[in-house]
Order: structure tokens, then sequence, then C-alpha cells
């Protein structure tokens, strides 16, 4: 009986942290869509959307690690040439990742969510190196 109480407890615990997942996800995707916005809008990064890629950063981090990833090389195969293209690569690889948990049942460790979320880290920090240029 203890047994039963503790897996059904494991479970509950478990599909917790997978919806939990799936609300990084999606503000993953939010967050990419109303940088690139702000960007076009303004053509600049503002003290808020500084707030905002770092928080950005921050999930997809945590994405990453939940779905047993870590941090690895990454090269990314057409490397954006301008912060404009940095910000509209940001908003699809955020949409992309966020697709990708969407649709990754809990149970399964996806290498894609992990190659997507390294591409997204990867992006964010070229972001910082065109920002602190301008």
């Amino acid at each position: 009986m203890a047994e039963e109480v503790r897996i059904k407890r494991e479970i509950r615990s478990a599909e917790k942290d997978h919806k939990q997942n799936l609300e990084r996800a999606s503000e993953v995707s939010e967050l990419g869509l109303e940088l690139a916005a702000s960007f076009k809008k303004n053509n600049c990064l503002d003290r808020e959307d500084i707030k905002k890629l770092e928080r950005l950063e921050k999930l997809a981090k945590r994405i990453r690690s939940e779905a047993g990833g870590s941090e690895d090389e990454v090269t990314i195969e057409k490397r954006p040439d301008d912060l404009l293209e940095a910000m509209n690569c940001v908003a699809r690889v955020s949409a992309s990742l966020n697709e990708k948990v969407q649709e990754t049942p809990r149970q399964v460790v996806s290498a894609s969510i992990i190659d997507k979320a390294n591409i997204l880290l990867e992006l964010i920090r070229i972001v910082r190196s065109f920002s602190q240029k301008v």
C-alpha cells in the first residue's frame, strides 16, 4: 500500500514538472516574439528587452536541463549577420522550441529539444554581442 502511494506521488510530481516545463516553453515563445517585435519597432534593445533576454536565457537553460541536456558546443549553420536577423532567429527558434516541448511526452528524453535550446542559447549570446557593439 505504501509503495502504491509513493508511486502515485512520483507520477503526480512528474506530471507537475512536465506541466511547468510546458508553461516555460510557452513563455519562451512569447518572449521571443515580444523581443523581435520590440526590436523591429524601436530598432534597439532597451532595458526591458535586456531583462526579457535574460529571462529567455534562464528559461531555455531550464528546459534544456529538464530534457536531460547540458551545455554543448553549438555551430549555427547560417550565423546572423546583424542584430535584426539575430532577433528574428531568436523568435523563430523560440517558437520551434515551444512546439517541440509541447509535442513531446513527459516520459521522453528529446535530443531535438536539447539541440533547439542550445541553438537558442547561442543566438542569445550572438544578440548580446551585437547589442554591445551598438
